[in-house]
């Protein structure tokens, strides 16, 4: 499946979630924290009054509620707004 989001949007792909223990405790799924970061799999072609300066391939920061979660072909993304990632990591 192909996925272009539009305007100012972005797709990203999370980062895995890291696994920890704690004295050899093994921490569930439901209680890991969600990454912070990711890497943009698709871009919009930006707006009239805002250029896309996101490329697909760039790991960025974003916020932790930015986006709508969707899964597509059993990945899990994210979409959301130029406007809601935070750095470009390089």
């Amino acid at each position: 499946m192909n996925v272009k989001p539009l305007a100012d949007r972005v797709l990203i792909e999370p980062a895995a979630a890291e696994t920890k223990t704690v004295g050899g405790i093994i921490i569930p799924d439901t209680a890991k924290e969600k990454p912070l970061k990711g890497t943009i799999v698709a871009v919009g072609g930006g707006t009239k009054d805002e250029e896309m300066v996101l490329k697909v391939g760039d790991q960025v920061l974003y916020g932790k509620y930015a986006g709508t979660e969707l899964e597509l072909e059993g990945n899990k993304y994210l979409i959301m707004r130029q406007s809601d990632v935070v750095a470009i990591l390089s």
